[in-house]
C-alpha cells in the first residue's frame, strides 16, 4: 500500500504560513545543491492534486532544515566522522552501553563498532568502564567532551533556527509553530536509529514514560 502523504493530515490552512518562512529562510542559499536520490513517488502525484504548492513548499523548508543539519555536522567533522558523532549521541540519548548495544545500534559487526568506540576513547570523547553489575562486561560513557560536542552541535543547529525566526515578523513567526507542531504529529516519530545516524539526539525512556504520564 502506498504511503499516506502527511499533509493529508494536516489542516488546509496549515500550510499557508510557511511560505513567509521560507522566503525568509533563503533555500538555495541555505542548502545549496538538492540531495540525490528523493524522488517522488509516481503513485502520490494523484493525491497532491489541488495542493502541490504546499506540498513544494514543505519539501523547500525541509531541504532548508536539512541544510542547517548538514551544516552543523560538516563544523564538526574535523573533531569526528559522521559514524563516531552517531555513536555519541546515542549514547547521549540512551546513557552508558555496552559494544554489544552500540553495535547492535549502528547496525554493524561488534569488531567495527569496537574500532570507532576506541578512537573516540582514545580523543577523550568516550569513557570505557567496568560494569558494576558485571565486572567482565564493560559499558561507554560521554566524557565532559563527548557531552560537550553533542551539546554543541545541537545547539548550532538551535542558533541557526532562532537567527532564521528572528528574520520573520512576529506575527507569521507566532503563526508558524503550532502549524510545525501539527506536521510534527502528523508525520509521527521516526525510529531512534535513523535520528541518530543524522546526529539527531533522542529522548531517554525514562523521558518518554514521564510525558506519557504527564
Amino acid at each position: 500500500m502506498p504511503a499516506r502523504p502527511v499533509l493529508i493530515d494536516l489542516p488546509t490552512c496549515a500550510l499557508t504560513q510557511t511560505v513567509e518562512f521560507l522566503e525568509t529562510i533563503g533555500a538555495d542559499e541555505t542548502v545549496g545543491e538538492p540531495v540525490e536520490g528523493l524522488a517522488v513517488a509516481e503513485d502520490l502525484r494523484a493525491a497532491r492534486d489541488g495542493w502541490a504548492d504546499d506540498v513544494e513548499a514543505t519539501m523547500l523548508a525541509a531541504r532548508a532544515l536539512v541544510g542547517i543539519s548538514a551544516q552543523s555536522l560538516a563544523e564538526v567533522d574535523d573533531v569526528v566522522t559522521p559514524p563516531q558523532l552517531r555513536v555519541l549521541v546515542m549514547i547521549a540519548s540512551r546513557g552508558p552501553l555496552n559494544l554489544g548495544a552500540v553495535a547492535r545500534g549502528l547496525g554493524v559487526h561488534p569488531s567495527n563498532a569496537t574500532r570507532a568506540c576506541d578512537r573516540l576513547v582514545a580523543a577523550g570523547l568516550l569513557d570505557r568502564r567496568d560494569d558494576p553489575a558485571d565486572r567482565r562486561n564493560l559499558y561507554l560513557q560521554l566524557t565532559e567532551q563527548g557531552r560537550a560536542l553533542v551539546d554543541d552541535v545541537m545547539d548550532r543547529r538551535r542558533h541557526a533556527i532562532a537567527a532564521v525566526l528572528e528574520r520573520m515578523p512576529a506575527l507569521q513567526r507566532t503563526a508558524l509553530v503550532p502549524v510545525l507542531a501539527t506536521f510534527a504529529e502528523a508525520a509521527g516519530e521516526m525510529a531512534d536509529e535513523h535520528m541518530w545516524s543524522l546526529g539527531w539526539t533522542t529522548p531517554s525512556a525514562a523521558d518518554r514514560a514521564e510525558v506519557s504520564g504527564a
